[in-house]
């Protein structure tokens, strides 16, 4: 269990400075998205990978990667946040497309 212990902590070092630095520098992240439980998230999703295949990725690609997960987890809950009349407005534009 130590190796675990240790790989997940080798996660959370490398994603966390990513994922401050992302939310940051996006106000959608900072009011859509709870950094801790995307932490937590990302830690799980990443622990898929062996050691080997985790270091193998880089700095920029693991980046681009968290990136594309934050964009669906803020915009995911969106279409919930809309009144009754904007869901109309928005099936009518849909509708015309």
């Amino acid at each position: 269990m130590p190796e675990v212990a240790n790989y997940h902590q080798e996660l959370s070092n490398r994603i966390l400075p990513i994922v401050e630095k992302l939310i940051k520098g996006n106000s959608l992240y900072q009011t859509k998205l709870n950094k801790e439980e995307i932490i937590k998230m990302l830690i799980e999703l990443f622990g898929e990978l062996s050691l080997e295949e985790m270091r193998a990725i880089t700095e920029y690609e693991l980046t681009r990667r968290i990136d594309k997960v934050l964009v669906l987890e803020a915009v995911s809950g969106t279409l919930n946040d809309l009144t009754p009349e904007q869901i109309k407005m928005y099936d009518e534009a849909v509708k015309r497309k």
